[in-house]
């Protein structure tokens, strides 16, 4: 499977983004999807993954603001971020889970993006 993820960008705080990761790859479609983030100095945390088209799971610390989506060809995956805060910057990266559990485990994820860089200025 390979991704490759685009959207990301500077925005104000309050402001949105959405995210896309395009997947290809014979299993593209069945994986459980990840999106997960990175900023310096910190270990890589989990947001948000989706099962199929609509069973989905969230971090606490994005939930009600960030909103996981797929595709209908379940290639696409996208992540809607709303109320952005500076703290939200980071490097953001899509993944994908060829075992198809709806895990927050990063070391669960196999296949991975370069990563799309989000900064949130105050």
């Amino acid at each position: 499977v390979q991704l490759v993820e685009s959207g990301g960008g500077l925005v104000q705080a309050g402001g949105s983004l959405k995210l896309s990761c395009v997947a290809s790859g014979r299993t593209a479609s069945s994986a459980v999807m990840g999106w997960f983030r990175q900023a310096p100095g910190k270990e890589r945390e989990f947001l948000a993954a989706i099962m199929g088209s609509s069973r989905t799971m969230y971090a606490d610390s994005v939930k009600g603001r960030f909103t996981i989506s797929r595709g209908n060809d379940r290639n696409m995956v996208y992540l809607q971020m709303k109320n952005l805060k500076p703290e939200d910057t980071a490097l953001y990266y899509c993944a994908a889970n060829s075992q198809g559990t709806l895990r927050m485990a990063a070391a669960l994820y196999d296949y991975w993006g370069q990563g799309t860089q989000v900064s949130v200025s105050s």
